[in-house]
């Protein structure tokens, strides 16, 4: 006997975006699924550029839904309706999944469903949902987070990544396969959305570091490759070692050993972005010494490998 299909219930966010809430209609508008976009406010509702949309269901699309979807919200305005929430909470109550993409995690969060969960959202947006949130354990790095009854998606592309692997999860690889051919997304990547953070930048000179290691960081940074220590550090900055590491934590905010780790990876980032060198050949040139150390870096900080890191952002 056939299964059912999984009956799934977009719901429709004044101001949404329209990417986040295009996805799921283009991953879920297939055999296996009914896709049913439902209003959360009564008539019709606005939606980023000025466009209006009109809905064929409200809330109560929620009531008999398999899996119910909340898209990307509008942060600092939008502020879900109470009956809104309460839908949502019935809903999970009574065993429907529920999947937020990117800022859609507020929604679900404001509905109280994801106190003491482990939750993925935008990285921009991270520190805000802690902020709100305190209950809610944040995972600024993954691209999604399954937590079995409730998923929850980093921002915009993410999404994708998400419905794609509820796809896998109900109908299996091959399902997931044919579905991201048919969109011409890869079916999966590698890595997670910490290799989409900026690059954080040094204090400059004259901020919060002042005069005293502006000169110092100047001199470490364009000796990146050379096997710096703490020692030498301090002493062009000459200081005792344990008086620069406090002055240098308080200065800079970490310690120097940790700022020149992350100083070195994001020389590699420089070097895999706008070369062609070998990875070995990157790894010596930032300081990190060999192609395997570099690899171990880039797993551990950014979830993905030199190779895949440069064929995404090779400019």
């Amino acid at each position: 006997m056939s299964r059912p299909p999984v009956r799934v219930a977009v719901t429709v966010l004044e101001e949404t975006s329209l990417f986040e809430l295009a996805v799921p209609c283009a991953v879920f508008d297939q055999p296996g699924y009914t896709l049913t976009l439902c209003g959360t406010a009564p008539g019709s509702q606005s939606a980023a550029g000025g466009l209006r949309l009109e809905t064929a269901r409200g809330l109560d699309a929620l009531d008999d839904a398999d899996l119910v979807i909340v898209p990307a919200c509008v942060m600092g305005t939008y502020e879900p309706p109470p009956r809104l929430l309460r839908a949502l909470a019935a809903a999970h109550a009574r065993g429907a999944r529920l999947a937020s993409l990117c800022s859609g995690a507020f929604v679900l969060a404001a509905a109280g469903l994801l106190d003491g969960r482990t939750v993925a959202t935008h990285w921009m947006y991270a520190e805000e949902l802690r902020r709100r949130h305190p209950r809610v354990r944040v995972d600024a790095q993954s691209l999604y987070v399954d937590d079995g009854d409730i998923l929850t998606s980093a921002g915009t592309a993410a999404a994708i990544d998400l419905c794609l692997h509820i796809v896998r999860r109900d109908y299996g690889t091959r399902a997931a396969g044919e579905t991201s051919r048919r969109m011409v997304v890869a079916p999966h990547r590698e890595g997670d959305q910490a290799q989409f953070v900026p690059a954080p930048a040094r204090p400059a000179a004259g901020g919060r570091t002042g005069e005293g290691l502006a000169p110092v960081l100047d001199w470490a940074l364009s000796r990146l490759h050379e096997p710096l220590t703490v020692v030498e550090l301090a002493g062009r900055a000459g200081m005792s070692t344990r008086t620069f590491g406090r002055y240098f934590a308080r200065e800079v905010g970490t310690t120097p050993l940790k700022w020149l780790n992350r100083q070195r990876l994001t020389r590699a980032r420089e070097l895999l972005e706008t070369t062609d060198l070998p990875v070995d050949s990157v790894a010596e040139r930032s300081g990190i010494g060999t192609g395997d150390g570099l690899r171990q870096h880039f797993r551990r900080a950014l979830g993905t490998t030199p190779g895949a890191y440069r064929r995404t952002f090779r400019t």
